[in-house]
């Protein structure tokens, strides 16, 4: 049976390589594309969820969560310009992240963290982290699959193909 802190990573894992997947599917142009004035591109996302990361995870044990250094407002200010400078900050956010859940054990999951000055149980704290990863990956999702239409190759269980998915599924558990 697997821990809570290994269910945890295997879920961040999943939303790390959707996000990255989805990444590698839209061109430059469409990974800095803002639709409307108040719509973030998937650069900008990834740009907030760096910040996010580095804020929540840098010394996750022993200091709020939200640091002073942060500049949150900032992380939604159109500054990236190369697909490289996005990754970059990508693969910083969510190696930072992997590293300190790879400290963590079963027996400190009772330790309480602050965010905000709010009190977490660290299972508190990354459900929240987890939560808000994935919600803001769905976006870049949405952004991604609006660009390409039906050219759009789906990064879970293609529409129509359920009972086929729920088959191979089925066979894969029985060898």
């Amino acid at each position: 049976m697997l821990s809570y802190l290994d269910s945890a990573i295997a879920e961040f894992n999943r939303y790390e390589t959707l996000g990255r997947k989805t990444m590698e599917r839209v061109s430059d142009e469409e990974l800095f594309y803002e639709s409307a004035k108040d719509v973030n591109s998937i650069a900008v996302i990834v740009k907030h969820l760096h910040g996010n990361m580095m804020s929540r995870w840098t010394d996750f044990l022993t200091s709020d969560g939200e640091k002073e250094w942060r500049q949150r407002d900032g992380e939604f200010e159109d500054t990236l310009s190369t697909r490289e400078e996005v990754y970059e900050r990508w693969v910083e956010g969510w190696n930072l992240l992997f590293d300190v859940l790879g400290e963590l054990n079963e027996e400190g999951m009772g330790r309480t963290v602050q965010i905000r000055g709010e009190d977490h149980s660290i299972a508190q704290a990354i459900n929240r982290q987890l939560c808000h990863y994935a919600y803001h990956v769905g976006q870049m999702v949405i952004l991604a699959k609006s660009f390409k239409g039906s050219e759009w190759e789906s990064l879970s269980i293609p529409k129509g193909k359920s009972e086929e998915f729920n088959e191979k599924m089925k066979k894969s558990l029985e060898k």
